[in-house]
């Protein structure tokens, strides 16, 4: 699979992604040699994690002497982030990058509570530039959700450098990919075409949500490590242009939102799991946008791979 296009991608010897914020919370679930769960024990008495609809992970990446740290999304509300980073004892002030998925605020808005706590503290943010468009949802019945983008004032003013970038890059040491803008090649993942963007003064349609980006760290011996926000570009698009982009094929473990949920998505969940099954992932962890049905499904069919999400699981995949 690989071209013209194939990036260098570093092997990592290990990668960690911690949960900081999904949809659910379930501390009785068990942990495994690759799924560490937080323990019950330690939250009695003490601050919970708490779940909102929004994403937020951390990803550790280790190299060689090189071990180093990025957080991608940040949650929708303004301090369920910095809530739950305290909470799992992860410093904020020890990572190196920030990644956003794209720019709706159920991954955003937990940013102006993480730069406000950490005042000037200079960190990269990485971001495709269509991320800071107004957007919003344009239901049948005529109701809006407005979608307000990052303040890139506010951005700015607390000392972030925003690096906004259409195309692929990499960071911490060339050992993670930021896909960038991805290529749309499958038949059934046609977007979200209730979806609107204000482009200038104009509104105008935006199914495509082309900001849409994932994280992808090759672990040796294992393969890819592919981690989705939402996945409006469609998981499948999204794993075949990190296979693209990295000329790796083989894929070890797919991680994230991958937006199956409700009428409009779910007719697309079957062809979504029999490429699943094409790609055989070691681990499968829908998340966040993913839908009850689509998680079911994948749960049947990928009974060794399938592991539920939860606020403050840690898998750790080890070369």
């Amino acid at each position: 699979m690989a071209s013209s296009e194939t990036i260098s991608l570093r092997e990592a010897d290990s990668v960690e992604i911690t949960t900081v914020l999904d949809n659910t919370s379930d501390l009785l679930l068990p942990s495994s040699e690759t799924v560490r769960r937080p323990w019950l024990g330690s939250t009695l008495g003490r601050k919970c994690l708490v779940a909102e609809h929004g994403f937020s992970a951390t990803v550790k990446v280790t190299g060689g002497e090189t071990s180093e740290s990025l957080l991608f999304d940040a949650g929708l509300s303004r301090d369920g982030l910095m809530h739950n980073l305290d909470v799992l004892e992860i410093r904020a002030n020890e990572m190196h990058a920030v990644a956003l998925s794209h720019g709706h605020a159920d991954h955003t808005n937990g940013l102006a509570g993480m730069f406000r706590r950490l005042g000037g503290l200079r960190m990269p943010v990485v971001l495709h530039p269509d991320a800071m468009l107004q957007r919003k949802v344009m239901l049948p019945d005529g109701h809006e959700i407005n979608l307000p983008p990052p303040d890139r004032r506010a951005l700015r003013h607390d000392g972030v450098e925003v690096i906004e970038e259409r195309g692929p890059s990499t960071l911490l040491g060339d050992l993670v990919l930021i896909t960038g803008q991805i290529h749309r090649a499958t038949d059934f993942e046609k977007g979200f075409p209730i979806h609107w963007a204000k482009v200038g003064r104009k509104w105008q349609p935006d199914p495509w949500i082309h900001d849409d980006q994932a994280v992808v760290v090759n672990v040796r011996g294992k393969g890819l490590v592919i981690l989705t926000g939402c996945g409006h570009a469609g998981v499948i698009n999204t794993i075949r242009h990190a296979q693209t982009l990295t000329g790796v094929k083989r894929v070890h473990a797919v991680i994230g939102g991958f937006h199956l949920s409700g009428a409009i998505f779910e007719p697309i969940i079957e062809p979504t799991v029999r490429a699943l099954k094409e790609i055989a992932p070691e681990l499968i962890v829908p998340a966040h946008c993913t839908g009850w049905r689509a998680t079911h499904a994948i749960a049947r069919e990928f009974p060794a791979a399938f592991v539920q999400n939860s606020v403050g699981t840690r898998f750790v995949i080890q070369g």
